[in-house]
């Protein structure tokens, strides 16, 4: 047993509006630069659609992920280094800016500053890469809330799966308007456990940190080879044409080393977002990802996590040299709980063989409708239960996405979830919850319960459990920083030193501009409850 640790991610997908908060906020914090237009670190697509990029999904075509070869051993999709040596300098498996999108602002001063006329002046729109005048083709988002789907919705690869797998394919996936339904799904890198993006990077500019599993690019490093481009099943690795530099989420690192939730989960609206910590065993990682059967990689990926209420994996992650924070917060993780525990998250595309550590809690609000519109009851167990299977977008679909098509981890999660809307109807009516409910999904009462309150209503401490070691680590990397440049005391001080060759601070190693007390007081203003003293002072 070889324990590490991983902070990741769970989503409620039952509990995404489609507001795009997080990607807003991602994009001010992270891309809002040049070179990096068209870039989304987080996105939200409206499902079912071809994506972002559009149909990323096709790794028939794009040549993501892993696959096994012929003596059951694990390669790169996109080929070996043989291959990826001979083609360094011509990658053709790469989306063009049309697969993206051309991003685009509008011409507002033709608009304001148009003579008197007769006609209406427009604003027209113009490339924000070349500035030339452009017409609007396709976005990040362009299937939002289904728009345009009875014309695009059939190239989404998943519904082409579907539709080949089903026999009746009429049956399975429509787009008419009165028989289909949405959901949203928000997207973010993996930061998985085997990505193939670090193994794709010829120069080892692509890494894993090992103290917490998040998947960063050294930009000193990075020669803009654009095989980690490729190497992403997920194609959440983007290439900034202004820095000839790969870029991607950092999972807000600078945030998460001082205790903050990333920005995303910190101004989601509909409080989907859960991070933690959860304990897996490296040794085994290889293994699982290597499973024959796709089907079986959704529970070989859970045989990797580790158990932290096991006093074994205590005393190994002891002796791995694991913070007793770390942990302490992976047993109180409500990642590891969703993901472990109660078993309703599920990951994204594990036939893609990264072992993601982004899950998802598929949607159940759609059958609630669905049974409400029909005039049965909605919340009532028995006809939920018996209308799971019966899913305007099918179970194979969701299983397409979650579970490389095996329908019955998406089947489990989604009973789980109706046994719990059953169980607390009845409390909230003051009625006495059937004891059978929670018993057909394996749960008893108080497990119910328990999972209601960490899905519904959970705090903002029980949504984000992230160590208080990485607050302390923060606090002594900057203090320890350039020990010698921290002194007027030295020749090589801080202020003793000329200026470079290019003007003032060149040549010099520069200290980090955003101090560790800016976050602090970040944090305490976002996750307290009471009005600042400068606040109260002014008042």
């Amino acid at each position: 047993m070889r324990p590490m640790a991983q902070v990741a991610m769970v989503m409620n997908l039952d509990k995404c509006i489609g507001c795009h908060t997080c990607s807003v906020t991602c994009k001010q914090a992270w891309t809002n630069r040049s070179g990096m237009e068209y870039v989304w670190f987080n996105n939200v697509e409206t499902r079912p659609g071809q994506g972002y990029p559009r149909r990323y999904e096709d790794q028939e075509k794009w040549r993501g992920g892993w696959e096994l070869n012929k003596r059951g051993a694990l390669k790169l999709r996109n080929g070996g280094r043989i291959k990826s040596l001979l083609g360094i300098f011509s990658n053709p498996k790469l989306p063009e800016i049309k697969d993206y999108y051309e991003p685009w602002t509008y011409d507002y001063k033709n608009l304001t500053d148009a003579p008197l006329g007769d006609d209406y002046p427009v604003a027209e729109p113009r490339s924000l890469i070349d500035g030339k005048p452009m017409k609007v083709e396709w976005s990040s988002n362009w299937d939002d809330n289904l728009g345009g789907a009875t014309e695009y919705g059939d190239l989404d690869p998943m519904v082409e799966k579907v539709r080949e797998q089903a026999q009746q394919a009429a049956d399975k996936v429509k787009f008419a308007f009165e028989q289909t339904f949405m959901f949203y799904l928000p997207r973010i890198c993996e930061h998985c456990l085997n990505p193939s993006c670090v193994s794709s990077c010829p120069s080892g500019a692509m890494y894993k940190r090992a103290e917490d599993g998040i998947v960063l690019v050294d930009q000193d490093g990075c020669r803009g080879w654009r095989k980690c481009v490729t190497g992403c099943p997920y194609k959440k690795v983007y290439f900034n044409h202004k820095t000839g530099k790969a870029e991607k989420c950092t999972l807000c690192y600078p945030r998460l080393e001082v205790g903050l939730p990333t920005v995303c989960s910190e101004t989601c609206v509909g409080r989907l977002r859960y991070l933690g910590v959860i304990l897996y065993d490296a040794d085994k990682v290889t293994e699982a990802a290597s499973t024959k059967d796709e089907h079986a990689l959704y529970e070989a990926q859970l045989g990797v996590f580790l158990d932290p209420e096991d006093p074994e994996v205590r005393r190994a992650a002891e002796a791995a040299d694991i913070p007793y924070d770390w942990v302490e917060a992976a047993r109180r993780s409500p990642v590891h709980a969703l993901i472990s525990k109660y078993k309703v998250a599920l990951p994204l595309h594990p036939e893609y063989r990264t072992m993601p550590m982004v899950w998802y809690i598929p949607p159940l609000s759609p059958v609630v409708d669905a049974l409400s519109e029909t005039g049965h009851d909605g919340e009532d167990a028995d006809n939920l239960f018996g209308a799971i299977d019966t899913l305007r977008i099918p179970l194979e679909y969701l299983a397409e996405i979650f579970t490389a098509g095996d329908v019955a981890p998406v089947r489990s999660s989604l009973t789980k979830l109706a046994a719990m809307r059953a169980h607390m109807r009845a409390i909230n009516l003051g009625e006495r919850p059937d004891p059978s409910v929670a018993d057909s999904v394996g749960m008893d009462g108080p497990e119910i319960e328990e999972m209601y309150r960490l899905l519904a209503i959970a705090k903002y401490e029980d949504r984000y459990v992230i160590p208080t070691a990485a607050v302390g680590d923060a606090k002594r990397l900057e203090e320890s920083a350039v020990p010698d440049a921290c002194s007027l005391d030295h020749v090589d001080g801080v202020g003793m030193r000329g200026d470079g060759p290019f003007g003032a601070d060149s040549g010099q190693k520069q200290l980090p501009l955003v101090t560790i007390e800016n976050f602090h007081a970040a944090r305490r203003r976002q996750t307290t409850d009471d009005e600042p003293d400068d606040v109260r002072e002014q008042q």
